[in-house]
């Protein structure tokens, strides 16, 4: 049972943020004195559309674009179905004398709502995809992707950083390449050119820590949500680069350049846009902060605990993020009992907590099925003490000697060796 008088220790932040008190006072007014419809004509609505547009203004300036290349959405999930299918859905609009389908390429081990968006549109028969897989280590190789490309190309797709180990992908790299990538005739050599590869990130784990300018990274669209970066949930945006061949996958109003309708959702824009510029003014100091502690947190489990295992690049990795697999352990026994002594982890993406699956991140790294079920996502943030994670350690080894021993007694009587 529970017990409501444990404290209680988080580390679960890629999973969601406590809202920043910066931010919760920056919206409140806008729950009930400046309640206007930022559509509407009048005063109230006016004073609405002004705090929107200046949120506008914060996240152009963080991610070095123009304002109206900022589209605000519900967050990272309506983000990535918006890029990826606005783009089919335009490409479909205007298809080429020959008619072939698009091509996507994304990753194997991307978050759901990008993978499940993407099995969506080749189900519905509008798209081809492939699907990179990541090394050992988690990163995908650029020349993968090059490797990748056909005539048909459209959108390539590739998360900055990985929601459940933490790896850092070579973004920069990969825009390069299909920046440089020659544009070529159709088949027929008519002077009518293909257009360009497109190219998306979903940054929402990135935000915090590494840098999002539009023009270095040399992509046309970028995701991010308010919830992973000490803002509200609910609120989120997708950068646009202008030009860039999309269409709204939602019907109704013409809010957000007429690519999102919908009543626009002031108080959580304009949290979402003190969020952004408190990541702005901290994201150095606390980033040195937190890195210290992971290094600190990976160096005592590994040390401490027999069959432990990092997985993921160390070198190439964020911050915040340590993701384990201990084996003879599963993960579900493990979350279980580390929750019942008041420490929050998680054992993948949070969005996919109630699939017995293994981890498909884990999968895609070439791990079997039976280590992948043993694996342990702890996500630091800036309010983690290092007292913490002494406590989680201490606790962590307990529960898992436990666990084993558990685990060994059952094999015993499983194959009769008892």
């Amino acid at each position: 049972m529970y017990n409501k008088k444990t404290k209680r220790i988080y580390f679960d932040y890629a999973a969601t943020t406590p809202v920043d008190k910066t931010v919760i006072d920056a919206m409140l007014p806008y729950f009930s004195q400046k309640f206007g419809n930022a559509m509407s004509i009048h005063f109230f609505g006016k004073e609405a559309e002004e705090a929107v547009d200046k949120a506008r203004e914060t996240l152009a300036d963080f991610l070095h674009c123009k304002s109206d290349e900022i589209i605000f959405t519900s967050g990272a999930t309506e983000s990535n179905n918006l890029a990826i299918k606005g783009v089919v859905k335009s490409y479909w609009a205007n298809p080429p004398a020959g008619g072939w389908k698009p091509h996507i390429i994304t990753t194997a081990f991307e978050h759901h709502c990008v993978l499940e968006t993407c099995q969506s549109l080749e189900k519905d028969g509008l798209a081809e995809v492939t699907y990179i897989k990541p090394d050992r280590e988690g990163i995908i190789n650029p020349l993968d992707i090059k490797k990748a490309i056909r005539k048909n190309t459209i959108l390539v797709s590739i998360m900055y950083v990985n929601n459940e180990i933490g790896t850092l992908q070579p973004i920069e790299e990969i825009g390069k390449i299909l920046k440089s990538y020659p544009v070529k005739s159709d088949d027929h050599g008519a002077s009518k050119l293909k257009a360009k590869i497109l190219f998306h990130t979903d940054a929402t784990q990135a935000v915090n820590y590494f840098d999002c300018d539009v023009e270095k990274l040399d992509v046309d669209l970028l995701s991010l949500s308010g919830h992973k970066i000490y803002g509200p949930k609910g609120a989120g945006a997708l950068y646009i680069k202008k030009g860039t061949p999309i269409r709204r996958i939602t019907d109704g109003g013409d809010q957000e350049f007429s690519l999102r309708a919908g009543t626009q959702n002031v108080p959580g824009i304009v949290g979402l846009g003190k969020a952004i510029e408190l990541v702005a003014q901290n994201a150095k100091r606390e980033t040195k902060k937190i890195e210290k502690l992971r290094n600190y947190l990976i160096k005592k489990v590994l040390q401490e605990i027999p069959n432990s295992k990092l997985n993921g690049s160390l070198k190439f990795r964020t911050p915040a993020n340590a993701n384990f697999t201990f084996k003879d352990v599963e993960g579900e026994s493990l979350l279980i009992a580390l929750d019942m002594e008041g420490i929050a982890c998680s054992t993948g993406s949070a969005c996919s907590t109630g699939s017995l699956e293994p981890s498909h991140v884990l999968l895609a790294l070439g791990m079997k099925a039976e280590e992948a079920h043993g694996s342990l996502r702890i996500t630091l943030g800036k309010d983690t003490a290092k007292q913490e994670i002494d406590i989680f350690i201490t606790k962590l080894k307990n529960i898992i000697k436990h666990l084993r021993k558990i685990s060994g007694k059952v094999l015993e009587e499983y194959y009769g060796l008892k």
